[in-house]
């Protein structure tokens, strides 16, 4: 089960990581508008969240084969076919959820600081 757990985090989380990656270079060549740039990670970390909410409620139904957790899963970590689709659906589901709650929760800092940007309009540069 722990094999499972953590293949569904190392899946999760290589998505996960590349779309916080694309979030931080805009992020970053927004930074001449800190108030925008603060914006627009909010935005975009609540798009990956609903992203991630969504695949977590299919988790559940999609061919346990057709995900990249079965992929990464070692032969002899693999459940057997009979459980297999509940399995690695549920720890998809749960994983999936945990990483979206990531995004809301990245989604309020940025939102926070924007609203904290606000009260100082002489950061702009130029």
């Amino acid at each position: 089960m722990e094999a499972i757990e953590n293949a569904a985090i190392i899946s999760v989380g290589r998505a996960t990581g590349f779309a916080a990656l694309a979030i931080v270079c805009i992020v970053m060549s927004l930074s001449y508008e800190p108030v925008i740039a603060a914006r627009a990670g909010c935005i975009l970390c609540l798009i990956v969240a609903a992203i991630l909410f969504h695949y977590s409620l299919k988790a559940p139904s999609r061919p346990y084969r057709q995900t990249e957790l079965w992929i990464i899963l070692a032969k002899e970590d693999r459940p057997p076919k009979s459980i297999a689709q509940q399995l690695i659906g549920s720890v998809l589901h749960r994983t999936y959820r945990k990483f979206a709650e990531y995004s809301v929760l990245s989604a309020l800092i940025f939102m926070i600081l924007a609203v904290i940007l606000g009260f100082f309009p002489d950061l702009r540069i130029g």
